[in-house]
This record gives structure tokens, C-alpha cells and sequence, in this order.
């Protein structure tokens, strides 16, 4: 098993850690520090060295941060997380707030006249301190760059990781690391940059053709890199872990703690990130005097636009993937109600992704969630919460596979035993914005927070909606979860093709309920039609039944019965299976 079911935290361990970070910021004259989920890559996984707010906190999501003073600590989780954080942590000592409504340079205005409120340049970006500076203007409180004092007071906080780098193969690459480099050392002389610093793992992992095991479901490798116009590149890792790769002419591998002094080196303009690289790059290229140029990481774009190896490759992920859903949703649907558990359910799944002989890791944590579990967005079962799945429960299972040739993303919403109409009523509306999204066609130039509406309409007609975006992007056996192109109204960034996104709105009900339905889906050139105007579609590529019996097909419109029977067809063209599994899958994909 890749998953283990144990809590990493609990709530009591919080309140002396906070005291020693509050005694630890008094002998330093301090008012606050501010304490990131991130690490200094600005990854959403983090390797357990990392860990620094669920350590302090006990909050596990993959998003937020804490704010600590001498008489409040505010968790700021946004919609995702904001049942999950009132289970993890101790509200006596944290206080939870709804971020980002509530800005941490808002709130500190509001909990502080004056003081000094101290930060780890080496955690944040840019931006997000330039964000919190602006802010605060016009006050008497100030942010200033220490060291992290949550490793001081850390006893025993893990090694940094060390795994071994592996080579990933131009067959699934489609393209040579040689050929990358020297696409973006052209971009940079475009540009007149003499290079670029390179923090984000997963840029680093695309452009060498590397992968690693240094986080846990990700497969990538912590490192830092410099990337030459003339298409050198330093790369800031152990040589050990790359001795076995062999040399590269074009590639010098220098020690980790040389990366400070190596960049102070530069001449300038160098290319930096101002919204990815730590804030901490900054500061040692102003301190050097070096000329910075705050652009995107050259990597990002070029990585989310995929190729058609890469696509192809994930495409053949998504078939192995679906025949292992189908044999588990065949499983669970012989399942007797009050004899199973959702830690059942979840170890279930992995197996059947197991036994396809190919799983590398799962590509997070699963969301096995029944009855009111399903309404924690981003629910972890442990084995202190887990729940017999009863008659009458929702089942959200959010799961993926790690594969070689591909990564995996899948939500699917189960009835167990009879749905009541309530149910019905909210998994058609999230049904109904799913495939808004499936059959979106869009002008060159549209970006991911245009469509987000389309998702939400039918929840909103009836006064609902959903605390998290529609969809995020997803890398070729890299993160579950990869910039910059999202389905939110948060995201600027224009679609384009070849890149793959998550298709996932839900309904979540407290107490009672959670929905979701999640596909991936690759931005494509659309067919022409009408006056032939350049616009660009989305194609499916996940292949498992929605489930028919949570359906309400007297809501749905003509268009949206015959797409579900289009999909479910397809589905069954796809997806071959055998035994109990083929007769489940033949009744599951049944025209409506």
C-alpha cells in the first residue's frame, strides 16, 4: 500500500509548540511571524522537513497559512478546507479565518496597532510580500525577513529528502532535454535575458527529462537551477543522487549550499519570478547589484502545453485507469451497507490500481469520504475518523494513479442503497455544470476564470454553489495539480492546446452530504463551424461511468441526455473488463 491511514497531527500537540514560538519571537522582540504552507520551491506537496504548518497547527491542507501573535493565532484556510480546519486544530488556541476574504494584512491591521511582524524570505514569494507591504502602508506595522523560528524550535524535524534522480525517457518525453533547453535559451536572448533561476521542481524535472521521489505521490526532485541563455544550465543538487545519469556537457551539478553565492554571480538581467521564486532570490540579486527581470518561469508554459507523446501517453493511463475504476465501482457496488469502511473503500481502489501492474503511487491521498465525510472537500481518512458506510450515504471517492506514462484524476459520487431526491436534485445541477464544461467552445485567448461560470449556472438558479475552483491543471507523471492554467475566476492565464485540466464542480452540504464529479479534459483545436472563427474545445479523456442513478433526468435538456449517452458509449467501446466487472459495466452505461 502507498497510503497509510494514521493522523499525521492532532490537536493537542499545537498549543505548546505555539508557546514555544511565541517565548522563541519575545526574546527576539517580535509581535508575529507568519508561518506558510509552502516550502521555498512554493510546492502544494511538501516533503515531511516542510511540514511547518501542520506541525505548529495540526491543519493538513494543502493550502493556507497561519499568523501568530502573542494573544491570537489566525489559520487562514479558504472554502476548501474550512470544515477539515475546525477538526484539526485546537480552536481555543488557533482561530480559524476565511481566507482569502480576510487578508492577513487586513487582519494584522485589525489585531495590531504597531509592531514587527517577521517572515522567512525563504518561503514566500515576491509578490506575496510586496501584496501584505502594500497593505499594511500607512501603519506603524512592519514585515521583516528573519530566520524561520519554527525550525528553532523543531527538535526533531526530518531530513531534507535525498532520493535518487531517474532519467525519463524521450519516449514518453517527446521531446530531448537538449532540445528544451536550447527552445528556452532562445527565449531568453529574445528577451535579452542572460538567464533564468529556476525553483519550481517540476519546471526543473520537465526541462532535464529527470523525475525523483522526494515528496511523496509527486514525482519530482527538490532542486534549484540556472538555466544560461547560451542553454548551460547549474544545476543545485547532491551530485551523488546524479551520478548514475552520467554526464552532461551542457549540465554543471554544484553543491545545494552553493546556490546564494552561485547567483550572486550573475550578471544581469537575470529572469526571475516574482510570483514562484522565494523572495529571498530577490534579495541576493539586489544585494550582488545584479539586474533582475521579473518575468514567468520560461518552463511553465512550454510544460502545460503538452505534446502528442505526452498526450498520448496520458490517454493510455486514463484506459488503464478506467478498467481499474470499473472493476472497484463493480466492487463496491456488491458491497453490503454497514459491513465496509471507508478506509474499505479506499485500500479497495489502490489494489485494483495495483493490479494493473504499472501503478508508481497513487497521485494523492484518496477522498473516500461517506455521508457527511463527503462534505470535507479534501477529506483524509484516518483511522480516528473512519466511518462504516451506511445505507443512505453518499460515497465521493476523489482518487488518482501515478503512472509512468501519465497521471490520473478522478471524482465519482456513488449512492449507496436508494439516493433520496434531495440527492438526485444536487448531483444533476453539479451533472448539469460538468458538462457545460465538456462541451465548452471558446475563442483563442479565453481564459480559465470566463468559463468557470458555466460550471456554477445550474447550482446557482437554484441558490447553491461550491467553495473551490472548477479545475486545475494536471502535469505527464508530474503534480496532480500543475500551474498555471486553472478553471477559476481566479485564473488569467489564456487556454491552449495540449493543455490538461481537471473538469470538477461539487455540492457540498454539511453534516449531510458531499458532490462531486471530476473528469480530465485537453484543451483542443476545435472543429470548424459557423464563419470558421479560430476557437478551441475541450476532449474528454477519462472513461468511467457516471453514476445513473443519481441522475434526475427530467432535469436534464435533450443536449445534456444525449451527451451523457455519448459519453457512456464511448465508455463501453473503451473499456474492457471481465467477468462481474463487464455485466456492472454493460448496466452502467446503459442509455438513459
Amino acid at each position: 500500500m502507498f497510503q497509510t491511514f494514521q493522523a499525521t497531527t492532532s490537536p493537542e500537540q499545537g498549543p505548546p509548540r505555539l508557546k514555544a514560538l511565541r517565548e522563541a519571537l519575545e526574546k527576539e522582540g517580535l509581535d508575529a511571524f507568519i508561518v506558510p504552507r509552502a516550502d521555498a520551491h512554493q510546492g502544494e506537496y511538501v516533503a515531511d522537513r516542510d511540514a511547518r504548518l501542520s506541525w505548529l497547527t495540526g491543519f493538513t491542507g494543502s493550502a493556507g497559512f497561519c499568523v501568530v501573535l502573542q494573544d491570537i493565532a489566525g489559520v487562514f484556510v479558504d472554502g476548501r478546507y474550512r470544515v477539515q480546519v475546525k477538526e484539526q486544530v485546537d480552536t481555543s488556541y488557533f482561530t480559524p479565518v476565511h481566507w482569502p476574504e480576510t487578508k492577513p494584512e487586513d487582519w494584522l491591521k485589525e489585531k495590531l496597532t504597531s509592531g514587527k511582524v517577521a517572515f522567512d524570505p525563504w518561503l514566500f514569494t515576491k509578490l506575496q510580500i510586496d501584496e501584505i507591504t502594500e497593505g499594511l502602508k500607512g501603519t506603524d506595522i512592519t514585515l521583516v525577513p528573519t530566520a524561520n523560528f519554527v525550525d528553532a524550535i523543531w527538535e526533531d524535524q526530518p531530513a531534507a529528502p535525498a532520493g535518487k534522480v531517474e532519467a525519463y525517457p524521450i519516449e514518453l518525453s517527446g521531446k530531448r532535454s537538449p532540445d528544451k533547453r536550447q527552445e528556452i535559451a532562445e527565449k531568453l536572448r529574445d528577451k535579452g535575458h542572460t538567464a533564468a533561476i529556476l525553483t519550481l521542481p517540476d519546471s526543473i524535472c520537465w526541462l532535464l527529462n529527470i523525475r525523483g521521489t522526494d515528496i511523496p505521490r509527486i514525482p519530482i526532485v527538490q532542486c534549484f537551477a540556472v538555466i544560461h541563455a547560451d542553454a548551460r544550465v547549474d544545476l543545485f543538487i547532491e551530485q551523488t543522487r546524479v551520478d548514475h545519469l552520467g554526464p552532461d556537457p551542457a549540465i554543471t551539478v554544484k553543491p545545494p549550499d552553493s546556490f546564494a553565492d552561485a547567483i550572486a554571480q550573475l550578471n544581469g538581467p537575470v529572469r526571475v519570478g516574482a510570483g514562484s521564486a522565494p523572495l529571498a532570490v530577490t534579495q541576493i540579486l539586489q544585494q550582488a547589484e545584479v539586474e533582475i527581470a521579473y518575468a514567468m518561469d520560461p518552463c511553465i508554459l512550454r510544460k502545460a502545453c503538452k505534446n502528442e507523446t505526452e498526450i498520448s501517453g496520458t490517454k493510455q493511463a486514463h484506459i488503464r485507469d478506467a478498467q481499474a475504476m470499473v472493476r472497484f465501482l463493480a466492487w463496491l457496488d456488491a458491497q453490503t451497507p454497514g459491513t465496509f469502511t471507508e478506509i474499505d473503500v479506499a485500500t479497495s481502489l489502490e489494489g485494483f490500481r495495483a493490479q494493473t501492474n504499472a501503478l508508481r503511487d497513487v497521485s494523492f491521498e484518496t477522498i473516500s469520504g461517506a455521508g457527511p465525510n463527503g462534505a470535507v472537500v479534501h477529506y483524509r481518512v484516518t483511522d480516528d475518523t473512519n466511518r462504516t458506510v451506511e445505507d443512505g450515504d453518499l460515497m465521493l471517492v476523489d482518487s488518482g494513479g501515478q503512472y509512468v506514462d501519465g497521471t490520473t484524476d478522478i471524482t465519482r459520487t456513488i449512492p449507496i442503497g436508494q439516493p433520496t431526491e434531495e440527492q438526485k436534485k444536487c448531483f444533476t445541477l453539479v451533472l448539469q455544470g460538468m458538462i457545460a464544461i465538456s462541451q465548452a467552445r471558446f475563442p483563442r485567448g479565453v481564459a480559465g476564470r470566463d468559463l468557470d461560470a458555466l460550471a456554477r449556472a445550474p447550482l446557482w438558479r437554484h441558490g447553491l454553489d461550491y467553495d473551490h475552483g472548477t479545475g486545475h491543471g494536471v502535469g505527464t507523471y508530474l503534480s496532480v495539480h500543475e500551474g498555471p492554467q486553472r478553471l477559476s475566476r481566479m485564473s488569467e492565464v489564456p487556454l491552449k492546446e495540449g493543455m490538461i485540466l481537471s473538469n470538477e464542480p461539487g455540492y457540498y452540504r454539511e453534516g449531510a452530504f458531499g458532490i462531486r464529479i471530476e473528469n480530465l479534459i485537453v484543451v483542443q483545436q476545435a472543429a470548424k463551424l459557423g464563419d470558421n472563427r479560430d476557437q478551441l474545445s475541450f476532449e474528454t479523456i477519462t472513461w468511467v461511468p457516471i453514476d445513473r442513478r443519481l441522475i434526475a433526468t427530467d432535469m436534464l435538456a435533450p443536449h445534456e441526455r444525449d451527451w451523457i449517452n455519448a459519453y457512456h458509449a464511448e465508455i463501453a467501446n473503451k473499456i474492457s473488463v471481465e467477468g462481474a466487472a463487464k455485466d456492472w459495466l454493460e448496466a452502467a452505461t446503459a442509455p438513459l
